[in-house]
């Protein structure tokens, strides 16, 4: 997976991969999250909500996206206590929790996204490409 991690001047660090629309597109991009938050001290604190908010909106990019051979774009930023995460694809709209019921055995994602992220967001991708980048940013956990 073409991968890049780079230490950003505050202690932090960045990086980021293109992953392909396939159902092993999540865990390859919790794998680039682990590789990235070993790179920094105390970034084992991010470990668990990061890879959980990180693996919703990569499944939800895989399921929802294009299937014309397009990759998904991952950007991971750790800096001053806050973990951002960005997944870029080609997807025109604004994704929106849906309404769901006992029954159903998907489409809570982005109602998870919403609990457990400080904040959450999207918007057009700007990296002159079509569609939108989805992000979302979370604190380190207490322990």
């Amino acid at each position: 997976m073409p991968e890049t991690v780079a230490k950003s001047p505050a202690g932090g660090a960045e990086g980021e991969c293109w992953l392909p629309r396939s159902d092993r597109s999540p865990a390859r991009a919790r794998a680039a999250l682990r590789d990235l938050l070993a790179r920094v001290k105390g970034g084992e604190r991010y470990a668990d909500r990061g890879e959980l908010l990180l693996s919703e909106l990569v499944t939800n990019a895989v399921v929802h996206g294009k299937n014309d051979g397009t990759r998904i774009h991952v950007k991971l930023a750790l800096r001053d206590d806050l973990l951002r995460i960005e997944v870029h694809d080609r997807i025109e709209g604004t994704p929106l929790p849906r309404q769901t019921t006992a029954d159903d055995s998907s489409g809570r994602g982005l109602h998870l996204v919403d609990s457990l992220a400080l904040r959450w967001g999207c918007g057009p991708r700007g990296d002159g490409y079509l569609g939108k980048v989805v992000w979302c940013e979370t604190a380190p956990e207490e322990g």
